[in-house]
């Protein structure tokens, strides 16, 4: 079960007066991504009452824009009767759940290997995640800090824990 995420958004009113928007429970969710908010390209609406995380279809954000999400990682199990095909077909299916199956160009190092054309940056909040590359891995702890700079990984928890991370994503296509 997905950790409950309480996000407050603001506002100001019709005479500029600041107050809230949203308080709440995020209510948006896709599969292990839970929306906190979107931006789309171009200059930001701060007068909008649309709740901007309803936008969100998936890993990236829109063209020019950022997403910001918590997501959570199970503890790995790989049952001993799973072969490595039926590991990449559940994978897969994961990131075809998450509108992003397209963003697998190379899953030989682990199936969850992924690469997105964007720039993330990322906290480790709690538990114990393992940042896969393809030539290296790195050990995170609570308040480590990475800066994915569009390579291919895979978010892997050996601990015995959810591992729960805040992300913000920001697009980085080239124009055009």
């Amino acid at each position: 079960m997905l950790k409950q995420v309480r996000r407050i958004v603001t506002t100001d009113d019709a005479d500029g007066k600041s107050g809230i928007l949203f308080d709440g429970a995020a209510q948006h969710t896709i599969t292990v991504l839970t929306e906190l908010w979107q931006t789309p390209a171009g200059r930001h609406d701060h007068v909008t009452d649309e709740d901007m995380a309803l936008r969100s279809q998936g890993i990236e954000p829109p063209p020019g824009g950022t997403i910001f999400r918590f997501f959570q990682i199970a503890p790995e199990s790989q049952p001993a009767h799973l072969s490595r095909e039926e590991r990449q077909k559940a994978a897969h299916e994961w990131f075809a759940a998450m509108g992003s199956a397209h963003l697998q160009p190379d899953t030989s190092r682990h199936e969850t290997m992924h690469r997105s054309p964007t720039t993330d940056y990322i906290v480790l909040l709690s538990g114990h995640i393992t940042l896969v590359l393809d030539k290296e891995e790195r050990d995170l702890k609570p308040f480590d800090v990475v800066i994915q700079r569009g390579t291919n990984h895979a978010w892997v928890n050996r601990g015995t824990e959810d591992a729960l991370l805040m992300s913000v994503l920001v697009d980085a296509r080239p124009e055009g």
